[in-house]
């Protein structure tokens, strides 16, 4: 691909994530900036990862082809104006990473409508394992392609076909991970009431989940059911925990949260 000079306008743990895996699967470091208001977190991209950083963002943007949008999506606006105001957005290609934020309130923000392809990336994208979901109305194929193969060295890439599915990807992908370390961790603390120690508690369950996805990932063609199934025998140890779950209407339970966080996606598109 490309070697584009990008620009992060924030420096949370996405940024992070998304950095780092970039410059571990080769990303020239010298490239990538960051910029970001408070100096210990650019601190420490720089000494981990060798990228530029500065504080100063009307700096970043002018030194870069491409921006990444990465600020909490209540500091976007008030991010972008001195930016748009400087004219330091012209002829930019845009990448914005923010939950909620739509591409016309983002054209609002950045002062036109310039490139933008709005993702959805979750943090597994620092261990080359992310997901990301991808959307653009008017982006290049050119841009689209650069942007396409920018994440998928951290991950694989979906797009949406319509802007409405990054929603859905959000509640699918970008905060799934969090469901399964809450999953993992009530594991964790169970298996340590019943008398193991705190390290091999966790080894005996974050195993547990690597072996079932990467058995997943070994079989494309069997359903994740017949999976499930056939770790079961009638009347066994494993029918009896999924009896349980069922009794307690887990799917009912994922199916409410991911429908939360689709929600709150549309509510954060309003509120910002």
């Amino acid at each position: 691909m490309e070697h584009l000079s990008i620009a992060f306008i924030g420096a949370g743990n996405m940024t992070s994530a998304i950095v780092s895996g970039m410059v571990k699967n080769g990303y020239p470091s010298q490239l990538i900036t960051a910029s970001n208001r408070s100096l210990p977190k650019l601190e420490k991209l720089n000494a981990d990862l060798g990228i530029n950083i500065t504080q100063d963002n009307l700096e970043a943007v002018a030194q870069s082809d491409v921006v990444v949008l990465a600020v909490k999506p209540q500091f976007m606006q008030e991010m972008c104006a001195p930016l748009v105001e400087a004219g330091a957005f012209e002829g930019k290609l845009f990448i914005s990473i923010a939950a909620g934020l739509t591409c016309e309130r983002l054209y609002e923000f950045i002062g036109g409508k310039h490139a933008l392809v709005r993702t959805m990336p979750n943090t597994p994208s620092a261990v080359g394992k992310g997901l990301t979901g991808l959307f653009s109305e008017n982006a290049s194929q050119a841009q689209r392609d650069f942007t396409e193969a920018l994440f998928n060295m951290v991950g694989t890439t979906v797009w949406a076909k319509d802007e409405a599915q990054i929603n859905t990807v959000i509640a699918g992908a970008g905060s799934s991970p969090a469901y399964f370390f809450l999953f993992l961790d009530a594991m964790q603390q169970k298996a340590e009431a019943m008398g193991f120690e705190p390290q091999d508690a966790r080894n005996m369950v974050q195993q547990a989940m690597l072996g079932a996805a990467e058995l997943v990932c070994a079989s494309p063609d069997v359903s994740l059911k017949e999976l499930r199934e056939r770790v079961m025998s009638k009347g066994g140890t494993t029918a009896k925990a999924v009896e349980y779950f069922q009794d307690h209407q887990l799917e009912d339970i994922v199916s409410g949260a991911m429908q939360a966080a689709v929600d709150r996606a549309d509510e954060m598109s309003k509120l910002f």
